[in-house]
């Protein structure tokens, strides 16, 4: 077995200038941006991750990274964030209510205000995943960022939809998992739990359903996120040392986030939480109708063997597009599901020129 590579490593990008800027967010969490930087000049390029997984999906050194082939192609000052979302942090853990607002009212604008103040008032380009591909169009939506150049927006944006089995686990299982099984984080590691805890319990249950590979963290994983055999990706499109470390990279989350996206999937597309929070007050009730004043260019990327989001991307792009028909674009990528496009080993061949193509051809001052 190749050699396990350490948690949090940054050795992925060892030929650039590297400083770590922590910031604090106004309801006061403290979150980090990681900057990269190989020559002065050039406008930022902010990588946001999804939830439980952090800035270590753009940086692995297995493989090349996006980080560093966004360094190669030119941009010269890449910033890596970890949000509330980040297995960096323990807020994914913690008691409280937890939903996708907070990251776009608070989290983002906390970011881009911390990028800012070192790199000046230039144009940012983003590329963002998962949820936090769907919490930043938010933001976007909403006018909590701007002097957004370009944003690439991977696997779902402001429409999610979910395959049939994924939506039923979305509607039923936290209450199941909190009231009946009294499970209320859910984590890959949990078969390293002590034997018989509920989250052991549920680790060795999933795994019965999950014969692909032995992994059990690479099971819980498909079970806490989507539909297949795995759910997030193709065994063949990760680098075995990635597979080995996958829980490294997708820690362990409660179930709140769930419970906003769940809203989302009933509405059809973003909408906020609660909108009798004060806190969000300045937020839109209905994201995707306030979307049609977004004129920062978007990159839909869609794996076509997307077992967690599907076509929510195909669909949100055609959303948008109605209002805006030559601004915003669509890449479908072939053999490729939710998180390969990210981690794949061969993502510096099939996914990356996409990126960096748009975000050079299409990005507005």
């Amino acid at each position: 077995m190749a050699q396990r590579i350490p948690r949090f490593s940054l050795d992925g990008v060892p030929d650039a200038g590297t400083a770590h800027h922590p910031f604090t967010t106004e309801d006061g969490l403290g979150l980090s941006l990681t900057r990269f930087r190989r020559g002065e000049g050039g406008d930022p390029v902010l990588l946001v991750h999804g939830l439980t997984s952090g800035s270590d999906l753009f940086t692995m050194p297995e493989h090349r990274n996006l980080t560093g082939c966004l360094l190669d192609h030119g941009f010269t000052d890449v910033w890596v964030l970890d949000s509330r979302m980040s297995n960096r942090f323990p807020y994914n853990t913690e008691p409280g209510r937890r939903t996708l607002d907070d990251l776009a009212r608070f989290d983002y604008p906390a970011a881009l205000a911390e990028l800012r103040r070192h790199a000046g008032p230039r144009p940012v380009r983003v590329v963002a995943h998962c949820l936090g591909s769907v919490a930043f169009a938010m933001s976007l939506s909403a006018g909590t960022v701007d002097g957004i150049a370009a944003l690439v927006a991977n696997s779902v944006a402001l429409t999610p939809r979910l395959t049939s089995w994924s939506r039923w686990k979305l509607e039923y299982g936290p209450e199941l998992l909190e009231h009946l099984l009294g499970v209320s984080v859910l984590d890959p590691r949990a078969r390293g739990a002590r034997r018989f805890t509920p989250g052991w319990a549920l680790s060795r249950l999933v795994s019965l359903a999950h014969q692909e590979c032995d992994n059990p963290a690479c099971h819980m994983i498909s079970f806490m996120w989507g539909s297949g055999w795995p759910a997030l990706y193709s065994h063949e499109n990760l680098h075995p040392v990635t597979h080995d470390r996958i829980a490294d990279l997708l820690g362990p989350s409660g179930l709140d986030y769930l419970r906003h996206v769940r809203k989302m999937v009933r509405a059809g597309h973003a909408v906020k939480y609660d909108p009798r929070d004060p806190r969000h007050a300045t937020l839109p009730d209905d994201y995707l109708t306030a979307a049609a004043e977004i004129d920062t260019p978007i990159l839909f990327l869609a794996g076509d063997r997307n077992h967690v989001f599907g076509d929510s991307n195909v669909i949100c792009h055609r959303e948008l597009s109605r209002h805006a028909p030559d601004r915003h674009e669509l890449a479908v990528l072939p053999g490729y599901g939710h998180l390969d496009p990210i981690i794949g080993k061969d993502a510096a061949r099939d996914v990356f020129p996409r990126i960096v193509d748009f975000l050079r051809r299409r990005a507005v001052a």
